[in-house]
């Protein structure tokens, strides 16, 4: 009797010590950086998806399990409708403590009340200070602009709005007809389908072009798009 309550005694504290290592270790190898995408009402879906399903494909795998998406709303709701009516959750907004890596920010199709909202511009001036990337899609890249954060660099806009973005902002240098424009920590895009182009751009240079190479295959655009459409920006310059 006393054996047997001796290994009920083994076989109870094995299983503890199993179980409180399985926590220290999950907690350990939980995500502990983030990827974060600014939305609000009206966003473009296309602006928001890519990015997120990029990221967060690649945050399944274990070379980026370190990484989280986070979809970070400009206004205190829980929930933002984009421009074709998809309704998103969101994970956190700008007036939260945020500690980020990547900023990604969108379009839509009206956007001066963003312009006109210094609660935004403030918090992508303090991000800018923090993260490692900045990254735009379509628009976006009035609202970095508008916040003076493309002074100096090369980029990009929505395709067809380069001459305004120039006329408005003489100190950035506008690439025009190029889907993705790398210059240092800054990406921008023509936004749209070209969202997902900027989003491996950044994922390679992130973590490695067979990585995103990986991710390109796992969502297959190498069914729509050869690999060297995403290599050509920023990976082979």
């Amino acid at each position: 009797m006393e054996l047997k309550e001796m290994f009920s005694r083994q076989t109870i504290t094995l299983l503890l010590a199993l179980v409180i290592f399985t926590g220290w270790n999950s907690s350990a190898n939980a995500a502990d950086k983030k990827i974060g995408v600014l939305v609000y009402d009206e966003v473009l879906t296309s602006d928001v998806i890519a990015p997120a399903e990029v990221f967060g494909v690649a945050s399944r795998k274990a070379w980026f399990s370190d990484y989280d998406v986070v979809l970070i709303n400009v206004e205190r709701t829980a929930t933002v409708t984009t421009e074709e009516g998809v309704t998103l959750a969101v994970d956190a907004n700008i007036y939260d403590d945020l500690d980020l890596d990547v900023l990604i920010v969108n379009s839509a199709y009206e956007m001066d009340w963003l312009f006109e909202n210094e609660d935004l511009t403030r918090f992508m001036q303090d991000q800018a200070t923090r993260v490692e990337w900045l990254a735009s899609n379509c628009s976006g890249a009035f609202l970095y602009a508008h916040a003076g954060l493309l002074d100096g660099y090369r980029a990009t806009t929505w395709a067809g709005g380069e001459s305004g973005l120039q006329r408005e902002f003489p100190n950035i240098d506008v690439v025009f007809d190029r889907n993705v424009v790398v210059d240092r920590n800054r990406i921008t895009s023509n936004g749209g389908v070209p969202s997902y182009q900027g989003a491996l751009v950044l994922l390679a240079l992130m973590s490695g072009e067979s990585n995103a190479k990986e991710v390109f295959e796992t969502i297959q655009l190498n069914r729509l798009i050869p690999w060297s459409e995403i290599t050509k920006y920023g990976l082979e310059d």
